[in-house]
């Protein structure tokens, strides 16, 4: 494997970002407004808005920071979070999704950004942008809260797919490790591989083989493989990319979004339990008011599609005008690293498996 420089160079053309507006479950107005909120943080960004030009117009036309900086490509169809991937690939060519993928495809923007459908939407990117060479399975990375300094650690595979070999496994320690350079910063990422304890003993065939892989990688690829990882250290501070499958990786950040939930709902009726602590929840209003915008998923909104030929950034269905501005962010900060072409140069360097050998 030879050295390859995950280090962004200098930009200044101003960043195209492709925006599927017709995604998620709060309609265009919300989407409109991140890319607004988005606008006003940062002048180097502008837009391509997909979906009905009769929709769009109007609400691009309240927001003036936008003007000169929001092109609408008309597109009438939508998908729906009910659709299955399958037929939108047949069948989706006038969506707002696939419109929004083929200005990535085209060239024409940096990077893609959706809430819609999850699975539809790597369907298409697969389909449309094809995979990266020596990628065999594509994979989404997430940033999840940890103790670490950064705040946050990279989590990847969570739900592109169930399945992950040890040579799949491989690339998404690359992966993630060029993910934690571009996004985070970090010069030499720690990557740790999830298992069901730390023992090199325990765990599947595959897992003991991708930890060989891994470990071998290490030094060439310019990280550090801490070995395995068990579920607590994903919001640890052992490693700051952990790499796991898409099965294991989606059941993981569900139930950290469950947990917390469960967290937040509990704090709030026991601050409502009595007066003295309706009492003392004014006087720790300043300190939850912290923990809670340092835990607030909106901050770190927006799933990367990791492996393929483009950047695909997936926000959450559900998120609000701060959701959808924070997933921007997030896009505008890979489209400005070249985070795609330098990732496609880590993969293409790392060395063929005696799988693929074969």
């Amino acid at each position: 494997m030879t050295a390859t420089s995950d280090q962004p160079s200098a930009r200044t053309q101003r960043t195209l970002i492709s925006v599927d507006a017709m995604g998620g479950d709060q309609g265009p107005a919300i989407v409109v407004a991140g890319c607004s909120a988005s606008a006003l943080k940062n002048p180097d960004i502008s837009f391509i808005l997909h979906g009905p030009a009769e929709t769009l117009e109007p609400l691009v036309a309240k927001r003036p920071e936008l003007k000169g900086r929001c092109t609408i490509r008309d597109a009438q169809g939508v998908v729906t979070m009910d659709d299955k991937p399958s037929n939108v690939v047949r069948n989706g060519k006038d969506t707002s999704m696939w419109s929004a993928i083929e200005s990535v495809r085209d060239n024409e923007a940096s990077v893609a950004v959706s809430c819609g459908n999850t699975g539809a939407l790597m369907a298409l990117s697969m389909i449309r942008l094809k995979k990266l060479p020596g990628v065999n399975r594509p994979a989404i990375a997430v940033l999840y809260p940890s103790t670490n300094p950064q705040g946050f650690n990279v989590l990847l595979d969570v739900g592109a797919d169930v399945r992950a070999d040890a040579d799949d496994l491989l690339r998404y320690a690359l992966m993630g490790k060029s993910y934690a350079r571009n996004g985070m910063d970090i010069d030499r990422p720690r990557i740790g591989l999830l298992n069901v304890g730390t023992e090199e003993h325990k765990g599947r065939t595959e897992l003991k083989e991708a930890h060989e892989l891994i470990r071998d990688a290490a030094d060439d690829a310019g990280f550090e493989f801490v070995g395995f990882v068990e579920g607590g250290d994903i919001s640890g501070d052992v490693a700051d990319v952990i790499v796991t499958d898409g099965f294991t990786g989606n059941i993981a950040i569900k139930t950290g979004e469950g947990t917390a939930t469960l967290i937040g709902n509990g704090l709030r009726q026991a601050f409502k339990n009595s007066i003295w602590s309706r009492a003392a929840s004014l006087l720790a209003y300043t300190s939850l008011r912290r923990v809670s915008k340092r835990f607030d998923p909106r901050r770190v909104n927006g799933g990367v599609f990791l492996g393929l030929n483009g950047t695909v950034v997936k926000s959450h269905g559900a998120a609000d005008a701060t959701g959808v501005s924070s997933a921007i962010k997030l896009a505008a900060r890979l489209a400005e690293s070249e985070f795609t072409n330098r990732l496609a140069a880590r993969v293409a360097a790392a060395k063929p498996t005696k799988e693929t050998e074969e």
